[in-house]
């Protein structure tokens, strides 16, 4: 029964489009392949990640893996006992390292997987170089992204452009995505005037549909590229899966939405990665006071810990009862190991003490990440600061605003990067309402708080990036959103229960269109005939960075409509200190035409 049920869970999470699931069959597939026996598990700093966001080591070592190797290294030991599974990205680099490998060869035979798409010459160079016969495969398996959470995926890519590696890495880590979870885009470009631009409108012909944010240059270019990647392949049935409805993939852009990634976040994964810094699912807590040397970098996984899997979406009011619930468990599991008394006592705690070292180092990490997150909240008022931020997005009220804004600022224990969100926030906010130099008291103010001018510089900076001007909708209903303006403009009505919560990503209310079939088509354009049917399976990427406010967003959509199933990804995953970093990197010395003179 425990296995029907096993095999049950399993069916569901490949029909729900589980990233995570479709990483860890790639990896059992290589494993298996490779046979009985010892194996070396051999990759790039690039797959290393894809593997270790899945698998910790203890669950690899069960798979008879036993040893882990990276490729650039040379000065591996020879051990011909032992099958080789080498796991790498297709690049020269790796394809030269590869080669320099197998002519040498230090282990018996060789499994060779790519994790994206290799080229023939590629092959040849590979079989070449084979003068042992150790190679016994050579297959592309498209675990060719990092699988953040079920529905949540990403590159790892911190800074977007339109060229060089890392957009080569974004389009063929997209492609690796329809490709694992079996989704084929055969794709076609038409062109459309809008905007007074010209665009690209990329539609499915067959399985797959495309729609894409119009007025972005970058989705246009994105979605123009996934269309050559596919149709110049020689191995087009490498897409050819079945689909009754076509899966839709969602291209949006970062600067419609700038305000997601510009506020705290009070649910447990979310407020960790904006406080702390969350990067591939570890945590870097060596700053928190009389942290132990064991808790100095702890692993929140959904995969590998239940309690993080089951509250990860908590509000954090609420994390502090779980908390309490689990030490209260722990407790009561030591006192009962402390009463060995008898022989089925011994053995009951031999049996259970692996559990039992497992619970307490939850137990332990959680209450470190917990309290380190009150300290924080409690030293620097986030709570204040917060119900500022939500305070500005959901209602309109400048004049407070702006006091509340600058008695902020003046309080010292008030983080730098708090303070500067809470003025960005406000420009964006009244960007069209500004009256008698409000801004340029603000920012005299930073300066005051010694923020450098660079820094300061941001603020226009993000006006110029993700203004009002650049985006498709008004976030703020001054004037009418073509996305859900009726919504919008009964929100503060409804009531909230959380007033540090009050927002919700614009992300929400596209999902919420599409769900209704009322995505129009100005914002997300079609060319030729509009799909009739509702998609059921929707794959959603956003250009600059996706966010784990998002992804609760996604994991709450899944949950009421069942009859969709939706991923999210991103060429990264953000917070606020990335969201400037990006805005940074795409014009360090620009703001407005003249840079505002300080006082």
């Amino acid at each position: 029964r425990d296995f029907l049920f096993w095999v049950y869970t399993q069916f569901c999470r490949i029909k729900e489009m589980d990233v995570v699931l479709a990483i860890k069959r790639y990896i059992s597939r290589m494993i298996e392949e490779s046979g009985a026996g010892m194996k070396v598990l051999m990759m790039d700093k690039e797959t290393i990640s894809i593997v270790s966001m899945v698998y910790s080591q203890s669950e690899i070592l069960q798979k008879e893996v036993f040893l882990f190797e990276m490729l650039v290294n040379s000065g591996r030991e020879t051990m011909k006992h032992l099958n080789c599974i080498c796991f790498v990205r297709h690049s020269p680099e790796n394809v030269d390292l590869l080669c320099k490998e197998i002519k040498a060869p230090k282990y018996g035979s060789y499994f060779i997987y790519f994790s994206n798409m290799a080229d023939k010459n590629s092959i040849e160079r590979l079989a070449k170089a084979d003068d042992h016969e150790s190679v016994r495969e050579i297959k592309e398996f498209y675990a060719d992204f990092l699988a953040v959470n079920q529905h949540l995926y990403s590159f790892g890519i911190d800074h977007f452009s339109l060229s060089g590696y890392d957009y080569k890495r974004i389009t063929e880590g997209l492609l690796g995505v329809f490709l694992a979870l079996r989704k084929k885009p055969y794709i076609r470009i038409v062109f459309a005037f809008h905007m007074r631009t010209l665009i690209t409108t990329v539609i499915c012909l067959i399985s797959h549909l495309i729609r894409y944010a119009a007025h972005s240059h970058f989705s246009e270019r994105l979605a123009e590229d996934l269309y050559r990647s596919i149709n110049h392949r020689q191995e087009k049935s490498l897409f050819e899966f079945r689909c009754d409805i076509p899966p839709l993939l969602l291209i949006l852009d970062r600067k419609d939405d700038p305000i997601t990634p510009l506020l705290n976040q009070w649910t447990y994964q979310a407020m960790v990665h904006e406080i702390l810094g969350i990067k591939n699912h570890r945590v870097d807590l060596s700053n928190a006071p009389g942290i132990k040397k064991d808790l100095q970098e702890i692993v929140l996984s959904a995969e590998n810990d239940e309690f993080f899997r089951e509250n990860m979406y908590q509000n954090f009011g609420d994390i502090g009862a779980s908390i309490k619930k689990l030490v209260d468990e722990f407790q009561d599991k030591q006192k009962s190991h402390a009463k060995i008394e008898s022989i089925s006592d011994m053995k009951a705690f031999v049996e259970n003490y692996p559990q039992f070292r497992k619970l307490s180092g939850t137990v332990s990490k959680h209450v470190a990440v917990v309290s380190e997150l009150s300290r924080i909240v409690s030293t620097h008022h986030l709570m204040g600061v917060s119900e500022t931020e939500q305070d500005i997005v959901s209602q309109s009220d400048r004049g407070n605003h702006l006091k509340n804004i600058d008695s902020l600022i003046q309080n010292t224990e008030v983080r730098e990067v708090d303070c500067l969100r809470l003025v960005t926030l406000f420009a964006l906010r009244y960007e069209s309402q500004l009256k008698n130099g409000e801004l340029d008291k603000l920012l005299r103010a930073l300066q005051k708080r010694g923020i450098s001018d660079q820094r300061r510089r941001l603020v226009d900076l993000v006006l110029n990036t993700c203004g009002q001007s650049k985006r498709s909708g008004d976030l703020f209903q001054s004037s009418s959103n073509p996305l859900s303006m009726g919504k919008r403009l009964f929100r503060g009505l409804q009531g909230v229960e959380n007033v540090y919560t009050r927002h919700k990503p614009l992300l929400a209310e596209v999902l919420e269109s599409l769900a209704k079939g009322r995505l129009k088509d100005t914002v997300f354009p079609f060319a030729g005939k509009p799909l009739t049917e509702k998609p059921v399976d929707v794959i959603v990427f956003i250009i600059g960075g996706a966010t784990f406010s998002e992804a609760h967003t996604v994991a709450q959509f899944n949950k009421a409509n069942q009859g969709m199933r939706v991923i999210l990804g991103g060429n990264t995953i953000i917070n606020s200190q990335h969201f400037f970093d990006q805005i940074q990197r795409l014009d360090p010395y620009s703001g407005r035409e003249r840079l505002r003179q300080p006082v």
